[in-house]
């Protein structure tokens, strides 16, 4: 019992350590505030605006340009949104490329220019996601508005009923009124009791108010003084610099307290006479944000009703001001529902319904920065969230004078394919790479961001004016390349001259096109459907999934929904999967000697030089030469297309040996004094020989139906029976394709034998 007992109270003190060190931090009083502030400028100095701004970067970061060198970049940065949308959520939203660079450009916007009189809507269509994203980013600012780092300040008064009291009020009490105080003097206990009645601090001699609009504390000071005040409070440096100039700070000097603490600051002031005493009563807090409560977020469904009481208050408290300031008129302590959100988020999910006139309500609001309540006007300083489908664009079209207030962040389907790849593991766990070939589960994701893109691109065609020539790698409309370009990689298959020619302004106009694409096509729920279906008809523990079955699955599928698959698109997908895979084998079975082909080439740029039947000794490698026909023609058939016939062969011959002469020798060896390895012939002619090398690889091999046996018998019993050449040629190809491009013992058998029975080669 004795241990159950002291084990309770063990427990107890840990949650009471824990509990009063997790999110407790007591307000300060204004001297140390303005400590802290010169301590930490940035940190204390900063309204929603750029809290958001801050919050955004702290769980997104920089960002990745894979090509920070390219003179061409248009910064579409490679944004990792993992912490801020899915650590920790019960239900992640995946946000793409384009959308996460949509996203930042916006918040950047945010605290660089005009940080007010806006209303953000994110739009999309149905099942892209748009309540997902909006839930996960408010949780994410919650959370991080109640750290040490995210810590904002709202100003508190704390007001010493003793120091309100003047010698003019008792001088105009009443004979009853003093009575009553002198009885209060005499009766100890009585007095505490009043005490207790007027007070609502720690503090028995003192009331506390919040101020309902989360007011910062600097505000208080008055307008025309901040300047003088900055200018004496900072040193001369870089952040007094910003704070003067910077657009983002131009709230400090600009905005003004609220009603409250305007009317709470003058009548402290009429009753002490000095300012210093009021600022006695000025405290900072920490802005306590809470959802659930409406404190500094607030979230309206269409289905929540409007609220009966349109003006708040609180009586109990206004009593206690009126006591102390003895005028039932000086202090007002009135707020609308707009003031828990000032200096907050005030979110909308969906414009329908009640939505509709809570949005049209914003109208005036963000137009003139103020909201009235009775005869006081109550500012507004928030950051207006709202999500619209497309077709509610509709119930605010009677308000074009609104359109200008409000600025679209499109929320589109998911145009990225690691993005798309990244949903499916999340939802059907990561496991579900191991049912796949290489490349075959990101090509489904190919074919579902098909139907969300526009069959026919201009950027595109004006980019590359004749597609068919990547015809091996691409399809017509192009979307293939424009899927890399939109996940931000350049493929190595484009020509020198199209890459060089992928100038700025192309690759903005490319990216721009996606704010017209991700509304149509598969949706969210459907990639979802789709996959459980595919994947469950296919998955399966003996046999990897190929391109064979997801061709197969998808022709079968296609005429089942509204938006299909562009015509020729399987097929090109196809083909630029079967070409990329071939070469994913030949280079596996290529085994060829690096330094002789090196020597090869050495040889035969020099013997070009030379007459048939001459004996001469290679300058470069050494080796003593007999040139003749056959040596020629030996090199030849390394170089050239098998079709070759002798006329070419000499032409090309002839070809080589005026470069060498003219360029080569002359020009780069003699005079800028290459080495021959590092001359453009060189360069070109072991490139050709490793081409053709790689391309003949499998010839031998596909001829000999032992091999596709050999393969499909590895690492069993009956592979040793083959002969010595075929199992060092089975060997040496599965051991590369597992190490140079990712493939496990199981897929690279797969795709070997996929190869040769869908006759890809």
């Amino acid at each position: 019992m004795d241990v159950t007992n002291g084990k309770v109270e063990q427990t107890m003190d840990f949650l009471d350590q824990s509990l009063s060190s997790h999110q407790h931090r007591e307000s300060i009083s204004f001297d140390v505030f303005l400590n802290e502030l010169t301590a930490n400028p940035p940190g204390v100095i900063r309204n929603v605006f750029q809290m958001f701004n801050d919050m955004v970067r702290e769980y997104v970061g920089e960002g990745e340009d894979e090509y920070p060198d390219d003179p061409e970049s248009i910064n579409y940065v490679n944004y990792d949104c993992a912490r801020l949308f899915v650590e920790g959520s019960d239900h992640p939203f995946f946000a793409d490329r384009l959308f996460a660079n949509r996203l930042i450009s916006r918040v950047e916007a945010m605290r660089r220019g005009s940080q007010q009189n806006k209303i953000y809507v994110f739009k999309g269509p149905h099942g892209c996601g748009k309540s997902t994203f909006l839930n996960n980013l408010l949780r994410k600012f919650e959370e991080y508005a109640n750290t040490a780092d995210g810590q904002r300040y709202e100003t508190l008064w704390r007001i010493d009923r003793e120091l309100v009291k003047t010698r003019s009020e008792m001088s105009t009490l009443s004979v009853f009124e003093k009575l009553l105080e002198m009885q209060k003097e005499t009766d100890a206990n009585q007095f505490r009791k009043i005490q207790a009645m007027t007070s609502t601090g720690s503090d028995t001699g003192h009331l506390e108010a919040a101020c309902p609009s989360h007011d910062h504390p600097l505000l208080m000071v008055p307008k025309d003084l901040r300047r003088p005040f900055f200018d004496e409070l900072f040193e001369n440096d870089e952040f007094k610099w910003k704070l003067f100039t910077d657009k983002e700070y131009e709230w400090v000097f600009k905005d003004v307290p609220c009603t409250i603490c305007t009317s709470i600051y003058q009548a402290l002031l009429d009753h002490m006479g000095s300012p210093l005493k009021v600022f006695r009563a000025i405290y900072a807090r920490p802005f306590q944000f809470n959802r659930r409560l409406g404190e500094g977020i607030s979230v309206f469904n269409p289905g929540d009703k409007p609220l009966s009481k349109p003006v708040l208050t609180n009586e109990m408290l206004q009593n206690r001001i009126n006591r102390i300031f003895r005028d039932s008129n000086q202090v007002n302590y009135i707020f609308s529902r707009y003031a828990k959100t000032n200096n907050g988020i005030y979110a909308l999910m969906d414009i329908k319904s009640n939505n509709t006139e809570r949005f049209i309500e914003l109208h005036n609001i963000i137009s003139e920065g103020v909201h009235k309540i009775e005869d006081i006007e109550e500012n507004v300083n928030s950051l207006f969230f709202a999500l619209m489908n497309p077709e509610d664009t509709r119930n605010i079209e009677d308000f074009p004078s609104f359109s200008d207030r409000i600025e679209y962040i499109k929320i589109a389907y998911v145009l990225d394919i690691n993005t798309e790849v990244e949903i499916y593991r999340n939802i059907f766990g990561k496991h579900i790479d191991e049912s796949f070939l290489p490349r075959v589960l990101h090509n489904f994701a190919r074919i579902i961001i098909s139907s969300r893109m526009n069959s026919e691109s201009a950027a595109m065609l004006e980019w590359i004016k004749e597609p068919q020539r990547y015809h091996e790698f691409c399809d017509k409309n192009l979307q293939l390349l424009k899927m890399e370009i939109y996940t931000g990689h350049i493929p190595p298959w484009l020509s020198e001259e199209d890459r060089k020619n992928l100038t700025f302004k192309r690759r903005k106009n490319i990216i721009g096109e996606s704010e017209t694409e991700g509304e149509k096509g598969f949706s969210g729920r459907d990639s979802i459907k789709i996959f459980n279906d595919f994947y469950s008809a296919y998955a399966k523990e003996e046999k990897l999934i190929n391109m064979a079955s997801l061709c197969q699955f998808f022709e079968k599928i296609n005429a089942e929904y509204e938006h299909p698959i562009p015509d020729g698109f399987l097929d090109s997908l196809l083909r630029m999967y079967n070409f990329t895979v071939l070469q994913q084998v030949k280079g596996a079975l290529y085994y060829y000697n690096e330094e002789k082909i090196s020597r090869d080439v050495q040889n035969y740029m020099f013997a070009t030089n030379f007459e048939i039947g001459a004996v001469e000794r290679c300058s470069y490698t050494g080796e003593k030469l007999e040139i003749t026909e056959a040596f020629l023609e030996g090199i030849e058939t390394k170089l050239l297309d098998p079709s070759a016939d002798k006329t070419k062969q000499l032409s090309f011959r002839r070809g080589v040996q005026k470069e060498y002469t003219t360029t080569t020798l002359t020009q780069e060896i003699m005079v800028e004094e290459k080495p021959i390895t590092e001359t453009t012939l060189y360069a070109d002619l072991y490139e050709r020989y490793v081409f053709n090398l790689k391309e003949r690889v499998l010839d031998p091999l596909l001829k000999n139906e032992n091999f596709r046996r050999a393969i499909k018998d590895f690492e069993t019993d009956k592979f040793k029976a083959y002969d010595k050449k075929i199992k060092n040629d089975v060997q040496y190809l599965i051991k590369n394709l597992i190490e140079k491009f990712g493939y496990t013992q199981q897929g690279a058998r797969e795709v070997c034998l996929y190869v040769i029975d869908q006759n890809v080669a």
